[in-house]
């Protein structure tokens, strides 16, 4: 087997997060490699830490009790304390510990059953038979706006009971609120973020009175009434609870969908053996989702706090440390997957940390997955001769790793020419 080149030292020594140039934006993998190598524990500027190995990440997602998820603290220099950024982002279920993370992700449950996935699956199924004949009507088309974005909004208007006409602005508070999140966001991109989120309660809101008047009609799938209402032993969600966690399922249940498509798709042209490969062998689909997830995770980064001095891959790290779990490099250590820059659609095992793990791990994990094989799995037997028709456009972050536009085009069989 030939040996890779050795990593470069010079992209860990001065590696910092916070203002990345554009050439990380577009592909980390060699300074991820990098810092696993020379910097595994990588002490940042700001006094954070940024952790690249799968041994360590894991441990840190394993020990709730030693690294925190609540972001209060974190969040209020960034966002400002009673801005509609920081009330989102320290209400929803992802920036919490228990016992409010327990009882948040014990509500909203009732969604991500197994039955409530079965129900939704034909749904998806039909959708993405529609976009898909929209898209050969085509022949030339955008991958994202045309699909991977499409379904998750589609199906998370479903479950929040959203008229078709009125999911306009969906995808737009999304990605403005998650574009928040990145280290260091401008004085512009906070005040877009924070207006997201402060039309989407309004819109949310109305969505809720009308829902309690009986002025919308029943959707199949529809969660949004039995998260209005008592779930558990009682327990319901507040208004504030209910509006930010609704606002929580779009933008967990879109970005993750969205990237994973497209990343898995313009993966397998990079790939073009493994494209035949899936092609030939439809049978492959759940294990090529798992891979395309690890191969390139559209989440690249987590976070924790830690509660106390501690020791990490060795080094000493202080109460109240930031640290970065960066899932990316972890997907791609080669002390856990053989091979790790190598595509191949049938790995196993193959036990990647895309959708994290722990009391953490993503509630919609289940709904992404089905989203992704159904997608991909259509679209790659309907196409078999899918290429790309122009250069992809990156959506140039750090923590969210996607496209924000990939035109591709359905080749003419050349045997029917």
């Amino acid at each position: 087997m030939t040996q890779s080149p050795a990593a470069n030292p010079a992209l860990a020594q001065g590696f910092e997060l916070a203002g990345a140039p554009p050439s990380f934006l577009a592909d980390p993998y060699p300074t991820y490699r990098a810092l696993r190598e020379h910097a595994p524990v990588k002490r940042l500027a700001d006094g954070s830490v940024f952790l690249t190995r799968y041994a360590d990440c894991l441990a840190v997602y394993k020990d709730p009790a030693r690294f925190l998820s609540d972001k209060r603290q974190a969040f209020r220099p960034v966002f400002g304390d009673g801005s509609p950024l920081y009330e989102h982002h320290t209400t929803s279920l992802v920036f919490n510990d228990p016992p409010l993370h327990t009882r948040v992700r014990r509500l909203l449950a009732p969604a991500f059953t197994p039955r409530a996935l079965q129900t939704l699956r034909p749904r998806v199924e039909a959708f993405v038979d529609q976009l898909l004949d929209e898209a050969e009507a085509k022949g030339e088309f955008d991958l994202i706006g045309d699909l991977a974005s499409a379904l998750p909004v589609q199906l998370i208007g479903d479950m929040l009971g959203v008229p078709e006409d009125e999911r306009g602005p969906l995808r737009a508070w999304s990605l403005a609120i998650l574009g928040a999140l990145e280290p260091r966001p401008s004085a512009e991109v906070l005040a877009v973020g924070n207006k997201a989120v402060a039309d989407f309660k309004d819109f949310l809101r109305d969505l809720i009175a009308r829902r309690k008047a009986g002025e919308l009609p029943a959707v199949e799938g529809e969660i949004l009434s039995k998260l209005m209402a008592e779930t558990h032993e009682g327990d319901r969600l507040s208004e504030l609870e209910l509006l930010h966690n609704c606002i929580f399922l779009l933008n967990a249940g879109h970005e993750t969908t969205t990237n994973l498509i497209g990343n898995g798709v313009e993966a397998l042209f990079r790939h073009p053996a493994e494209f035949r490969r899936l092609c030939d062998d439809s049978g492959l689909i759940e294990s090529a989702v798992e891979e395309m997830l690890r191969f390139e995770s559209s989440n690249q980064l987590g976070n924790r706090q830690a509660a106390a001095d501690c020791e990490i891959g060795g080094e000493r790290i202080a109460a109240g440390t930031y640290i970065h779990l960066c899932i990316g490099a972890a997907n791609r250590d080669p002390a856990e997957f053989a091979q790790p820059e190598r595509l191949d659609l049938a790995r196993a095992p193959n036990r990647h940390l895309a959708f994290a793990t722990g009391i953490h791990v993503c509630a919609g994990a289940a709904l992404a997955r089905m989203e992704g094989q159904v997608a991909i799995g259509k679209l790659v037997q309907r196409f078999p001769r899918l290429c790309p028709a122009g250069a992809p456009v990156r959506g140039g972050r750090a923590r969210f790793r996607g496209f924000l536009k990939l035109p591709v085009r359905i080749a003419p069989d050349k045997s029917q020419s």
